[in-house]
């Protein structure tokens, strides 16, 4: 039979190993790209599985004064649809582990999500 000590000590390193798998998830998260795209790829933007961007390309054809409101229309679709496939990643990414440590589906701890 284990002692409190011996218990809460197990604890205590499974918590430290959760931790440190956690942290390294987040950092995979960072490292996957998405692309957004809208206006039949008239306009892309890259960014991580976390949401941040790491570049816009507009298509030259897009670059008219007149049609300034359409562009700006555009970027904000491409970040929209980067946005919602890099959820979608980092949702996919966040069920593996959480299933490679033997948690249930959809189960919400802090910091997982």
């Amino acid at each position: 039979m284990k002692s409190m000590e011996e218990m809460l000590a197990a604890a205590q390193k499974a918590a430290e190993t959760i931790q440190q798998q956690m942290g390294d998830a987040q950092a995979k998260l960072d490292n996957l790209e998405v692309e957004g795209v809208s206006g039949g790829g008239l306009v892309k933007i890259r960014c991580t599985a976390k949401g941040r961007i790491l570049g816009v390309a507009i298509d030259d054809s897009l670059i008219v004064k007149e049609d300034k409101a359409m562009l700006e229309d555009l970027i904000t679709a491409a970040f929209n649809d980067a946005r919602g496939k890099a959820d979608r990643v980092a949702n996919e990414e966040m069920q593996k582990i959480q299933t490679g440590m033997g948690l249930p589906p959809g189960l919400n701890i802090p910091g997982l999500t």
